[in-house]
């Protein structure tokens, strides 16, 4: 995809020092001195790619464009809310050195088919401005406070004006919970401009009586993309009014994703059971997936495997697995695993309500060296949303379905099988209210 619609940086940047900033951001320099022998050629790390070099390409791009305390440009719309210090946060916007439709940006729905340069590339161009609150503070009459909430609710990208305490600080944040962004530095202030609100974002906001789990289901049902809801609920827009809060924002993310999970399963699990095994499939960042669903009562899993040299298995020369799962009655303690489980849970339940079936379902992952960065946690739930838009490959009985998946993943199916609760179960337990093939 040609992103060149978010403009070039107009001078060369200081090569030597973004690097030094790159390095000390990832905790690079002072740990190893493998990078220094590498320098990107010799890939001694394993990886396929060099990602200090891929995000020393991205940031190069926008350097110039950063060399100053102002900066003007269209946020896509997005805001940021920090964890670190909670209850006391930062939260702001973040804005791109550009003008003009940004949306891309910050709309994950859209990222499916895009390469990891691609969203290296946009997402390295947002800087965040930051303004320190207590969380509690969401009805602040501060202008920082108030914008940066207006900016959560927007429909389509204002103009932002911003100015710094100081120049804004090379540092691309990676996180597998949240989007990656790039420079950040306080704020002065900032104001915004060509601004609308989205009407059904609005109408949430100031209906001060409703629940903030009724308002995501709503806003859910009205057509509301996932991603803008998250946004929302960051700068405490929903709730009744005496509990509203800042949310930090990878918390936000996963509250949504839950919520609206838990939401869907209460009508999920009255539905009749499918009819059939069935594998969908999917590879995209170098990652490889199958959604394996059964004909039993609603179970659930999400079974991760990460290769040696990839973002969360750096040092060991051994694939680390690791899963979390649910049964019919669900989920008492927050999931190992993280965010992607409830963003996969998400994407299961918007199919089966589809459908109106319930089902049990194994999802297993193989992230391989190719995903040299982790890009946030739609990676997951977009992902397997597209799977799911696809024809399944149809089974009679689970060991056909399980043939299938072995010539689908690197991983052997009997290794899989030792690491899964889910199938463990199918093949080893018969119960009454299951269907066998």
């Amino acid at each position: 995809m040609d992103l060149s619609v978010f403009g070039q940086s107009r001078k060369m940047p200081d090569s030597s020092s973004l690097f030094e900033e790159i390095l000390s951001a990832d905790g690079i320099r002072g740990r190893s001195a493998m990078c220094a022998y590498c320098k990107g050629s010799k890939m001694l790390c394993g990886k396929d790619r060099c990602p200090v070099i891929a995000r020393f390409h991205s940031a190069a791009k926008v350097r110039a464009n950063l060399d100053t305390t102002s900066l003007e440009g269209s946020s896509p719309p997005s805001v940021f809310i920090g964890r670190f210090g909670y209850p006391d946060v930062s939260i702001g916007p973040m804005i791109p050195p550009y003008l003009g439709d940004t949306s891309l940006m910050d709309t994950p729905e859209r990222w499916t088919g895009l390469t990891i340069d691609d969203i290296i590339d946009f997402r390295s161009s947002l800087v965040r401005g930051m303004h320190r609150v207590k969380v509690q503070d969401v009805d602040s009459p501060n202008k920082l406070v108030v914008r940066t909430r207006d900016l959560a609710l927007a429909r389509a990208p204002p103009e932002v004006d911003a100015e710094f305490q100081r120049k804004p600080h090379s540092r691309f944040t990676v996180n597998d919970d949240v989007q990656p962004f790039g420079a950040s530095a306080p704020l002065r202030k900032f104001d915004v401009s060509n601004f609308r609100f989205d009407s059904r974002l609005e109408k949430a906001f100031f209906d001060t009586d409703l629940k903030a789990s009724e308002a995501v289901a709503q806003l859910y049902k009205s057509g509301t993309l996932v991603s803008q809801i998250q946004r929302a609920f960051s700068v405490g827009a929903f709730g009744v009014s005496r509990r509203r809060r800042f949310v930090p924002t990878r918390w936000s993310i996963t509250a949504v994703d839950s919520n609206l999970g838990l939401h869907m399963l209460q009508t999920t699990k009255t539905y009749p059971l499918v009819n059939e095994y069935r594998v969908y499939e999917r590879v995209s960042l170098d990652n490889r997936w199958t959604i394996l669903m059964m004909p039993t009562t609603w179970r659930y899993e999400l079974i991760e495997a990460w290769y040696p040299n990839t973002a969360w298995n750096p040092y060991s020369d051994k694939i680390a697995i690791m899963g979390d799962h649910e049964y019919f009655d669900g989920r008492t303690t927050y999931a190992g695993i993280g965010g992607c489980y409830y963003a996969a849970r998400l994407a299961v339940n918007e199919l089966l309500q589809r459908e109106r079936r319930q089902a049990g379902v194994s999802i297993l992952r193989e992230a391989h060296p190719g995903y040299i960065l982790p890009v946030g946690v739609w990676n997951v739930r977009e992902n397997v949303r597209v799977a799911l838009r696809s024809p399944p490959r149809r089974f009679s009985t689970l060991q056909e379905a399980l043939t299938h998946v072995s010539t689908v993943m690197d991983i052997p199916i009997s290794r899989w099988i030792r690491n899964s609760a889910i199938l463990k179960d199918a093949l080893y337990q018969r119960r009454i209210d299951d269907s066998w093939g």
